[in-house]
């Protein structure tokens, strides 16, 4: 599990997620800290002195910002399960190129779970992978999300190289003009930052991390780990729902 820098310029991730080649110049000479780096920690306090919520509720979790929720499946599906990844994580990539799969086939699809994913950049090249993800139209998010993870080995590096990141969002059809405007946008980017920030004050210090019904597991998950925290919750609503009274 990668673990949250707790300084603002460290990445805490790439070792096991694949080298990439030297930063181009035009990246270099636009890859300045205060624009790269928008989603770092804003101090370098160690994570005990942040502020986190005690025991957390459902409406402490399910509480959103300015931006839309990426949700997928039911919105009234039985269990909610939330995700935070950040796209460098090698074990947020295990996860969705292992483990989603099946998840989605016998979970998402078959509405037995409302799954939403929440971003959790953990350094600089994430976070401006990150911004480029949220540019994307909310029906191709998933896609790109897909793409970053499935391709992590070409475009991440312990430096900030833009050219890479966006020939992983032109898949998508992003053009280089909203790829650039999109890492102008101030508003977006401060909302990226209060969903981290939540995370954060939610008792997330990693990735990947999920709730579960509001429980939080700080780990990757698997189709068993998944299996045994749903199951029962649907077989108990299921139960729950046939006595009472019509």
């Amino acid at each position: 599990m990668n673990t949250t820098s707790l300084t603002p310029d460290k990445t805490g991730e790439g070792s096991g997620s694949g080298a990439s080649a030297s930063p181009t110049a035009e990246d270099t000479a636009s890859a300045g800290p205060e624009r790269f780096n928008p989603l770092a920690d804003p101090t370098d306090k160690p994570a005990g002195g942040r502020e986190v919520i005690a025991d957390p509720t459902i409406a402490d979790v399910m509480l959103t910002g300015t931006l839309p929720e990426m949700s997928f499946g039911r919105a009234d599906a039985p269990v909610t399960i939330i995700e935070y990844a950040s796209l460098t994580c090698p074990h947020c990539r295990n996860f969705h190129l292992k483990t989603y799969p099946q998840f989605k086939k016998a979970y998402i699809d078959t509405g037995k779970v409302r799954y939403v994913l929440r971003e959790f950049p953990i350094g600089k090249t994430s976070g401006a992978a990150s911004i480029a993800l949220r540019c994307a139209p909310p029906d191709k998010y998933l896609t790109l999300f897909g793409k970053f993870m499935e391709q992590q080995a070409t475009w991440v590096s312990q430096e900030v190289r833009l050219d890479p990141i966006f020939q992983v969002a032109a898949q998508v059809g992003m053009t280089r003009q909203q790829f650039d405007a999109c890492r102008e946008n101030q508003s977006m980017i401060e909302g990226l930052k209060w969903v981290k920030d939540r995370g954060r004050k939610l008792g997330v210090i990693g990735t990947p991390n999920f709730f579960v019904a509001g429980k939080l597991v700080k780990k990757e998950l698997t189709m068993e780990d998944i299996r045994a925290m749903v199951d029962p919750l649907i077989a108990g609503r299921a139960t729950a729902s046939a006595g009472a009274p019509n």
